[in-house]
């Protein structure tokens, strides 16, 4: 949301603008019966500025209600429910959407947790913009998928320009996804989503309240069951108390105080590179605004576009802040004196009508004004690091969102790698704390598999950046520590991001479209997936097994889909009368979802297989029976049959598929057309069927052939103990 909402009436079946009050006053809806006491009083609410810096066209304002996202600083009271305890299982330091997000995450599998922030609210505006479809299939898994994709437009469209001349319009964002494009929505409006969220589980924020400092006693003397020990400091109320967790996750952003104290080295670069924010309704000719865009300019740098909520447009323009800019060139024709200061820009100082002259020399021939007031600026300098490491060494205090990593703004990957970082810490924390993971097994693979997604996208991101900045910085390589250290001591002042110098007597207009064009299209032909979230592959591990050899012969594997992928999400049919995906049946609590493809229930050699690991489940010695059961394994049944056709199973069939659904297995159907029906989309082998291991996180453990109970027992134990 970039305004304050204006009142709206429902009167007539749609919403409508009003000019009253939204609240009925008395006697609208007839006789009020309650007393004065105890009916309904709409919660007060607050007008918050937006931007700190604005135009001349006024100062834009947004509604808040600070009883329902105040946390414990509610200006009316702490609920009476709220009754945190000096022990928990999870400490996070830090509500922004990571902090939050990892909340909702260990609140549903029932492991206790507390929230301290500095803040005294959420993010009023600004920051992240989008979500890609991956976070859409991962948050769906909370419920709250819904909330975020009616907040604002899908981009589904991209354009680029290079000195005002178009060079490609057309259909993007796209993936096998259910969740088609880019979803608009702003970091302060997923912050309260998760916030209203925490809210119906009695969790509330800490706010004002800082980290002052902790210490971690595992393995030494101390609590072993709480062996985190952090003092925290309340800056309203000068109350200091110690919090007793088993674990503390450090979400407090790039600046990590935790990081910090870990001394867990940030590798890559600062760069010297500017970009001008601004959130405003903007007047313009530019044929594309309403579409996601990259406006060049070999000679002035380049903007982002990104369309947002009701009429308002995000504009991301490159600044030169040197001594030979135009900026500085600007303010020394206005003030001769400002040479004086050595003709360095402060950024601090930067104007946003100076920022929309940059804007408009890179739009040329295009024009654009400001058309309301602003409701974000800001100044960002581009950063591209990683942490080392993503864990202390006795993996009881972790790093996750900005904390762990920071890149250029091209992808919209903040925000979306850090849902992959707590859902993928989530759900091991939540094992761990419960007592059912071999935590030297499990808690490692966090950092290995996330630190490689961020590498990744610092090297995405930093090369679209130096693409459509004209930039030689060098690129920094994040893979190998040793290698990091010795690029930092031979280059410690590599971050300038000279613009490439070109010839343009032998480099006609035509000869540039070409390699831009050719730049797009190598780019995303390598990175399109990736830009989506669902290219993310994780490494050979305890829980991502080294997926079998796959031949020509398709009777060598159960499964093709490899391991350590993002588990494919095929249509199937829920039952007669409703149709979906496979996900749909993953959502709620973090369990191992076991996939049995079962194909048509008439094969011999499948039902043979398929009976062998029903009768496992009822094993004692099982590794199902073994290691939770159904609170920690969920069994869902993909079957090529009708609803009518599987009820009506008798004889052996019914036999294995009734001992099944003992269990609580579900069962979907795989009625759609074979080249693209589930089976097909998993490469299943139809002579043995297959079983596929999807984690919580939903990437892809392991697979098997059904009757290999002792090996999938076997994967299990590797990092899962019985409680």
């Amino acid at each position: 949301m970039a305004t304050k909402r204006p009142p709206f009436t429902w009167e007539n079946g749609y919403q409508q603008p009003m000019t009253a009050s939204t609240w009925p006053a008395d006697g609208v809806n007839g006789d009020i019966s309650h007393t004065e006491g105890d009916r309904y009083v709409p919660p007060p609410s607050v007008d918050l500025v937006t931007s700190s810096t604005h135009n001349s066209l006024g100062v834009n304002v947004l509604n808040d209600w600070p009883t329902m996202y105040g946390g414990t600083d509610n200006p009316h009271g702490i609920p009476s429910w709220w009754k945190p305890e000096e022990k928990v299982d999870v400490l996070i330091c830090g509500a922004g959407p990571s902090g939050l997000g990892l909340a909702a995450c260990l609140l549903r599998q029932g492991v206790s947790c507390r929230v301290i922030d500095r803040a005294e609210g959420p993010l009023v505006a600004g920051r992240a913009d989008s979500v890609q479809p991956r976070f859409m299939e991962t948050i769906a898994m909370f419920g709250l998928a819904t909330e975020i994709s009616d907040e604002g437009p899908v981009v589904d469209r991209t354009s680029f320009y290079r000195d005002g001349e178009l060079l490609h319009f057309g259909h993007s964002h796209q993936s096998d996804s259910r969740h088609r494009g880019n979803y608009i929505i702003t970091q302060g409006q997923i912050e309260r989503i998760y916030l209203r969220d925490l809210l119906r589980h009695k969790c509330l924020v800490e706010r004002s309240t800082a980290l002052v400092d902790f210490s971690s006693t595992a393995g030494a003397e101390g609590n072993p069951d709480y062996p985190v020990r952090a003092n925290v400091h309340n800056t309203k109320t000068g109350v200091n108390q110690v919090i007793q967790a088993k674990y503390l996750v450090g979400t407090d952003g790039a600046a990590s105080s935790i990081r910090k104290t870990l001394k867990i080295p940030f590798d890559g670069m600062s760069t010297d590179i500017y970009w001008g924010i601004m959130d405003c309704k903007f007047e313009s000719d530019y044929p594309h605004r309403w579409t996601f865009g990259i406006v060049m300019s070999s000679e002035h740098g380049a903007c982002v576009v990104i369309p947002r909520e009701d009429g308002y447009v995000r504009i991301y323009t490159q600044l030169d802040i040197s001594k030979t800019g135009p900026i500085s060139a600007s303010r020394f024709a206005k003030d001769p004196t400002f040479a004086e200061s050595g003709g360095n820009v402060s950024i601090h100082s930067i104007t946003p009508d100076e920022v929309l002259t940059q804007t408009n020399k890179i739009f040329a021939p295009y024009t654009v004004k400001f058309a309301s007031a602003l409701s974000w600026f800001s100044i960002w300098k581009i950063s591209e690091r990683v942490a080392r490491t993503y864990s202390s060494p006795d993996m009881r205090v972790h790093l996750a969102g900005d904390s762990a990593h920071v890149h250029s703004v091209l992808g919209a990957f903040g925000l979306n790698a850090s849902i992959l970082d707590i859902t993928n810490l989530g759900w091991k924390l939540g094992l761990a704390c419960k007592g059912r993971a071999k935590i030297e097994n499990l808690l490692h693979t966090y950092s290995s598999e996330r630190r490689k997604h961020a590498v990744r996208i610092i090297e995405c991101s930093g090369e679209y950046l130096r693409f459509i900045c004209d930039s030689k910085l060098a690129m920094v390589n994040l893979h190998d520590p040793e290698a990091m250290d010795k690029w930092n001591d031979e280059n410690p002042d590599v971050t300038s991001a000279e613009k490439v110098k070109r010839d343009v007597n032998s480099h006609s207009k035509e000869d540039r479209r070409a390699e831009d064009r050719k730049f797009l299209g190598a780019f995303f032909k390598k990175n399109g997936p990736f830009l989506l979230g669902v290219d993310c592959d994780y490494d050979t591990s305890a829980i991502s097994l080294p997926t079998a050899l796959v031949t020509e012969s398709k009777e060598q594997v159960p499964i093709r889909v490899r391991n350590g992928v993002r588990a494919p999400n095929p249509r199937v049919c829920l039952s007669t009368n409703q149709a979906g995906y496979l996900y749909d049946k993953l959502a709620g609590p973090s369990r191992f979802h076991l996939i049995i493809f079962v194909s048509t229930l008439t094969s011999s050699e499948v039902l043979k297989r398929v009976g062998k690991f029903a009768e496992s489940l009822k094993d004692p010695r099982g590794f199902y029976q073994r290691l939770g059961g159904a609170s920690v394994f969920d069994i869902v049944v993909v079957a090529k049959a009708l609803p009518f056709e599987f009820e009506a199973l008798s004889g052996v069939q019914g036999q294995v598929f009734n001992a099944l659904k003992e269990t609580g297995a579900q069962v979907v159907f795989d009625d759609r057309a074979p080249d693209e029906d589930a089976h097909t989309t998993w490469g299943v082998n139809h002579n043995t069927g297959g079983i596929a291991v999807i984690r919580p996180d939903l990437w892809v453990g392991a697979t098997f052939f059904p009757d290999e109970t002792d090996k999938l027992g076997a994967y299990f134990d590797g990092f899962l103990q019985a409680v």
